[in-house]
């Protein structure tokens, strides 16, 4: 099958390159001057980082680093294990870092790699769907701590994305689905298609054997290409990546990231939804339609909704926040996304009462 590339330009351009079996070109993307390689990678992926291991280690030095699964990885003291590997090993500003999983790892790979001798270079392979789509592409790396997620990190573009779409077999289909949220969010904001492909047939959709699974991958990660192409340091348009996500990033702090990423931002996404409504600027069809979509990929639509006063006290803690003004991104058309600056109380509470159960 053939490979697609993706540019993404900037002051620091570099690739996603999409296909299956794009993990052979590894080697090459690290580049010639590299000599140690630190694979981080998660548990479940210990046999192929090991496997990965083998096949560079004709070329590079290579060590793994085995951290965490999910968001238990993007803690300071997991950072400070893989800083001590690079520091034990002598890694100097002429190698890199890779990172081999999902979201999490690459979130956390990429600030390591960011922070060690203040810049290695950075390969990223995600794993997961959420990080093929979103994740492992425009150079946004961090950490949680105990007040909020993500609210540690950097901006630090990588060398290289690679999608292999043959990690997905074996991706258990509860996170494959998940990861989708990411997907149809990109639908919402710009890149309907996406939404028209989903509602024509949900199954063949989401077999990553498809070619319509391809199809929407791909245009998904076109529209991010585009977005921090223009926008890398998150000053502007690529805002509207965060459809969803300042009620959904609050919802996972208030589970203490028990629920996946795609479950509660599927969840953020309905709130958007509502509020955009309430504000005059979404109409219901278009509400309707979030949750239909939602629905047929088994995401949750609603929340408790006695939990709202704590998910308002994360919610203000947000990185689109100016000061003790709220910021969200809100839709003024499925595919018309802008930024609702400072909506009341009121609204914010009405809007929830309509995703509470």
């Amino acid at each position: 099958m053939t490979t697609t590339v993706i540019p993404v330009s900037g002051a620091d351009p570099y690739d996603v390159v999409v296909g299956r079996g794009v993990l052979a070109e590894l080697a090459d993307r690290l580049g010639p001057r590299v000599r140690k390689v630190l694979v981080v990678h998660p548990p479940t992926l210990g046999a192929r980082a090991a496997a990965l291991r083998e096949a560079l280690a004709d070329r590079f030095e290579v060590y793994l680093a085995e951290v965490p699964d999910a968001e238990d990885a993007k803690r300071v003291e997991v950072a400070a294990f893989c800083w001590q590997i690079l520091g034990q090993t002598d890694f100097t500003r002429s190698d890199a870092v890779v990172g081999f999983g999902g979201g999490s790892t690459t979130d956390l790979a990429g600030f390591v790699a960011a922070t060690w001798l203040r810049g290695v270079r950075l390969v990223q392979v995600p794993t997961s769907v959420a990080g093929m789509v979103d994740a492992a592409i425009g150079g946004k790396t961090g950490i949680n701590t105990a007040e909020g997620k993500n609210l540690v990190g950097s901006f630090y573009a990588p060398a290289a994305v690679l999608v292999d779409l043959d990690l997905l077999d074996t991706l258990p289909r509860n996170e494959l689905l998940a990861g989708f949220a990411e997907i149809v969010k990109c639908g919402f904001i710009g890149e309907t298609e996406i939404l028209d492909l989903v509602e024509a047939d949900v199954d063949r959709v989401t077999d990553p054997a498809s070619d319509e699974f391809r199809r929407v991958v791909e245009l998904a990660i076109g529209l991010k290409a585009r977005v921090v192409g223009e926008d890398f340091t998150d000053l502007g348009v690529r805002e509207i990546l965060n459809y969803g996500h300042t009620l959904g990033h609050a919802i996972e702090y208030a589970e203490r990231y028990r629920w996946r990423h795609g479950a509660a931002i599927s969840v953020g996404m309905v709130f958007a939804a509502e509020l955009s409504r309430l504000a005059g600027r979404l109409s219901d069809d278009a509400v309707d339609r979030h949750r239909r979509i939602l629905d047929s990929l088994s995401l949750p639509t609603d929340y408790p909704v006695g939990r709202w006063d704590t998910l308002l006290s994360v919610m203000r803690r947000d990185k689109k926040a100016r000061g003790s003004v709220l910021r969200f991104i809100v839709l003024d058309a499925i595919g018309k996304p802008t930024v609702l600056t400072g909506p009341e109380d009121a609204l914010l509470f009405a809007a929830y009462q309509d995703v509470g159960v």
